[in-house]
């Protein structure tokens, strides 16, 4: 069998050489603050236990800094991925897809409704939130972008259409839904449900003017 079908490296010997390294490297610092650290007593070390607990909180670290790293990434291109995923499919395809979102705001403003008979004004709430993202996405003013924060829409918001207030209104509702606990009362719903009009009435006389 030739030298050349056995392998030069492996990611576990790779792995194993950064861990000695890491280690060696800690240790090293170590020895440094024992060294500059005055003599308040002559036995005075860090102890091994000690030595392994920052170790172990090190890599600790460093684990949920990649995690997080990996999660904003994931959030970031997710949505690109998932277009080129799709990217094979044919007009009709699109076409389906146009008629189920201007169906899905529709489906919105309804259940906006039956919650509000039943009382739950928070999903209410909620749905008209939902129903005025997807408006923005079928008129291409604000396509979905799914890593986009409550924050991040008014931004773009802010910088596209005259007045904001009402889309504020929405926003900072459904923020109030999701990192709050303030109860949602009827009175919220119906500031919510008259924002969604105006908009609506504001795009339908610009597209008048045009």
């Amino acid at each position: 069998m030739s030298t050349d079908t056995f392998e030069k490296t492996s990611w576990s010997w790779e792995v194993s050489q950064f861990q000695q390294q890491i280690g060696e490297w800690i240790e090293y610092q170590f020895d440094r603050f024992q060294n500059s650290v005055p003599n308040l007593s002559p036995d005075w070390k860090i102890s091994p236990w000690l030595s392994n607990l920052l170790i172990l909180l090190f890599w600790l670290i460093l684990a949920v800094f990649l995690a997080f790293v990996a999660w904003r990434l994931w959030q970031e291109f997710s949505p690109y991925i998932y277009s080129w995923l799709s990217g094979g499919k044919d007009a009709a395809d699109a076409a389906a897809r146009n008629r189920v979102n201007y169906l899905s705001v529709a489906l919105l403003l309804e259940r906006s409704q039956e919650f509000y008979r039943q009382g739950n004004y928070r999903e209410a709430c909620r749905c008209l939130y939902l129903a005025i993202l997807q408006h923005l996405h079928d008129i291409k003013l604000v396509p979905h972008k799914f890593s986009r924060t409550d924050g991040e829409y008014l931004q773009v918001l802010r910088s596209t259409v005259t007045p904001v207030q009402p889309y504020e209104t929405l926003i900072t509702t459904h923020e109030q839904l999701c990192f709050g606990n303030a109860e949602i009362l009827p009175e919220n719903y119906q500031q919510c449900q008259q924002a969604y009009q105006e908009i609506i009435n504001q795009q339908h006389n610009s597209a008048l003017n045009l």
